[in-house]
């Protein structure tokens, strides 16, 4: 009895440990995703999206999919104008069941003249051994 309750107890150590790791990998993730749109990095961005990647902006203003996200990633290194000077991230969650990364935080976007606090809501899935951005949801969250 005794063997069987400390098989178990490592049992259930190995597997935490295993999923807090799963969620490690998913936020920093999450974080180069962030990287990628302020460098504009389309190979990053290219290889992260799922090809049916949406993204639904603040209060369904805009909806863009994979080609939308790439495009503009290549306008801006070839010259385009964009005033995005940083994106912090804070506050990651993870949710994994099986193949799919749930990450939900906020990510303060710097345009000037003042800092937005966005909420999001992204969803990962693990395709052929590699998480893919399937999905992002962003809102807004209005000044105090």
């Amino acid at each position: 009895m005794k063997i069987l309750t400390a098989i178990s107890l490592l049992l259930f150590i190995s597997l935490s440990s295993f999923s807090q790791t799963d969620s490690q990998k998913i936020i920093a993730l999450d974080l180069a995703w962030e990287k990628a749109l302020l460098e504009s990095d389309v190979v990053f961005l290219e290889n992260l999206l799922s090809e049916d990647f949406i993204w639904v902006h603040d209060h369904a203003s805009l909806t863009d999919g994979k080609k939308e996200v790439v495009n503009r990633a290549k306008q801006i290194q070839a010259g385009q104008m964009d005033n995005t000077r940083k994106r912090i991230s804070r506050d990651q969650k993870v949710l994994i069941l099986e193949q799919t990364a749930i990450v939900s935080g906020f990510t303060v976007v710097d345009r000037g003249p003042t800092p937005t606090t966005y909420n999001y809501m992204r969803t990962y899935v693990k395709v052929e051994g590699q998480y893919k951005l399937l999905a992002n949801h962003t809102m807004a969250i209005p000044e105090e």
